[in-house]
């Protein structure tokens, strides 16, 4: 390797560094005060609630990643702006749109990196946290899950236990569903069975439900059976899906796919995963052509400044194209592809000017 590729490269890892650190520390701390807040009721020891924020900080990292690397890259060109090394690099030979190609391609490898080893850890890291975070919840009396057999719900409701397994789900519908209802002592009371749930309020409607209680059965044709749960808090349930793995979302796919449960979500969220590694580098890229484009007398703070509030509007456009396409208002790949699409219009647009700074 090239002494000058050593040289930019290592100088780009010191940048990210100084900003990883800066944002690690600001997420942490925040995480901390999160956490305080949570547990005021309940004894706990303050390193226990550090602990429980380190777990949740590196999934937060890794969602921020962007603002991170176009701050790493101004971070990287304003050192080599003060230090006059960009004046030399360029009467040795080396113009801007080579430092601009190790630069992007040394973060296309990072991102790699980032998202093989980095995402995964953090999503175990996250796992573990809500886990932990489970136990002191009020939530931890019902809980949903979704596995190869169907939809599995528990839920504790005026004194007994319901465990609902739903083979499929159809919208607002449960269908082919089964109740078994336990007292505090897991004696069970009845069994109901139902061909379709209506799980849009917390009162569920139950239609031709089978109801085996003390060895007698009754046929019913329409039934109430109050929830802690409807339709948008199931949903909720698993919308976390920064929690799973990359092989967890993959296997979590094929069983929604099995129970008819809408894979939008989960696809999304893994397009943007394999994304990733592309719009880190076209952030670099986007941050680089963003200090070549502004007066080098113009002071650190203003560009550090400018380049926050263009990374925002960046993260915006991202967020609002995602939410179109979960909400099946454009093409999924579409809304997660078409602001990189953009994003790369601008780049390749500005940096055919570079040279001729």
């Amino acid at each position: 390797m090239k002494t000058y590729i050593k040289f930019l490269i290592n100088l780009f890892n010191v940048s990210f560094f100084k900003i990883f650190s800066i944002f690690f520390l600001v997420v942490l701390i925040t995480n901390i005060l999160e956490q305080v807040e949570f547990f005021k009721n309940i004894n706990l020891n303050f390193f226990y609630l550090i602990f429980l924020s380190f777990l949740n900080t590196p999934s937060i990292l890794f969602e921020i990643l962007p603002f991170i690397f176009l701050l790493s890259t101004q971070v990287f060109f304003i050192s080599l702006i003060d230090n006059k090394e960009l004046e030399i690099f360029k009467y040795t030979g080396l113009d801007n749109l080579m430092i601009i190609k190790i630069i992007s391609l040394y973060t296309f490898i990072v991102g790699l990196i980032l998202v093989i080893i980095f995402y995964n850890t953090s999503a175990i890291l996250k796992k573990s946290y809500l886990l932990i975070k489970n136990q002191y919840s009020e939530d931890n009396r019902y809980l949903a899950v979704i596995t190869e057999n169907g939809l599995w719900i528990k839920d504790e409701i005026d004194g007994n236990i319901n465990i609902i397994n739903a083979n499929k789900v159809d919208n607002q519908f449960l269908l082919d569903v089964t109740v078994t209802q336990f007292n505090n002592k897991f004696e069970i009371l009845k069994i109901i069975q139902s061909n379709k749930i209506d799980i849009s309020l917390n009162k569920w409607i139950l239609f031709n439900a089978l109801i085996l209680k003390n060895g007698e059965s009754e046929l019913v044709n329409q039934m109430d059976l109050q929830s802690n749960f409807d339709l948008k808090k199931i949903n909720s349930l698993f919308s976390n899906l920064s929690s799973l793995t990359m092989l967890k979302l993959f296997n979590l796919r094929k069983d929604y796919i099995a129970l008819n449960y809408s894979v939008i979500d989960i696809d999304s969220h893994l397009y943007i995963i394999a994304s990733y590694p592309i719009y880190l580098t076209l952030i670099s890229i986007f941050g680089a052509i963003l200090m070549f484009n502004i007066d080098y007398q113009k002071n650190s703070f203003f560009k550090i400044t400018l380049g926050i509030f263009l990374s925002v509007i960046i993260y915006y456009v991202n967020y609002f194209s995602n939410v179109l396409g979960t909400n099946e208002k454009i093409p999924l790949v579409l809304s997660i592809f078409l602001p990189l699409i953009i994003l790369s219009i601008i780049n390749f647009t500005s940096i055919i000017k570079l040279n001729e700074k």
